[in-house]
């Protein structure tokens, strides 16, 4: 009985170790490579911020390699995207209310689907699948759009998301020479 409450104890000792040293440090670790960025856009009536961390391309194939098709993409590196907008807003058509969401992508060749959801894990890739499943959960899904992808001549070396004006306000996403473009509206 004694030797289990030693190894009982050891085992908690280990998991707070783990939890309050192990994963802060790798944290800062991560984002050395894939530094945090947060865009804001406060004008017309929107307040919006996106945050995110920025992967550089570093002579990899993004789309369809590193990013596969096809499959729910935490958009970014480290923790997934955080989106947040104090006020109520439509995105091509659809509402979506005032709140902080986690931002969530599922890229393919010809177009993306960019979906706003509730929940926002502390991590965007489960540690069992070696960073390739995304944490997502569908079912807390706010919204979900589909845009096409528009390639761009030049590449982009490392991953952002800005707030660009061009006839209207679109959050958009841009790396490699893939670029996707979410109309924003009140």
């Amino acid at each position: 009985m004694k030797t289990l409450k030693w190894i009982v104890g050891i085992l908690a000792v280990l998991a707070l170790l783990f939890y309050f040293v192990a994963m802060p440090f790798l944290r800062t670790q991560t984002k050395k490579n894939s530094p945090e960025t947060t865009t804001t856009y406060a004008q017309g009536g929107y307040d919006l911020l996106v945050n995110y961390s920025s992967p550089s391309k570093k002579d990899r194939v993004i789309f369809g390699e590193l990013v596969p098709y096809d499959k729910v993409w935490r958009t970014g590196a480290n923790e997934p995207t955080r989106f947040e907008t104090k006020t109520d807003i439509m995105i091509m058509g659809k509402a979506l209310p005032a709140g902080i969401y986690s931002l969530w992508t599922k890229p393919n060749e010809k177009n993306w689907t960019v979906i706003f959801n509730s929940e926002i894990p502390d991590w965007g890739a489960t540690l069992s699948s070696g960073g390739s499943e995304a944490t997502w959960n569908p079912e807390t899904d706010v919204l979900q759009v589909e845009v096409p992808v528009i390639n761009m001549t030049q590449p982009q070396e490392s991953f952002t998301i800005s707030f660009e004006e061009n006839n209207g306000l679109f959050l958009t996403f841009a790396w490699d020479t893939t670029k996707v473009q979410v109309p924003l509206t009140q």
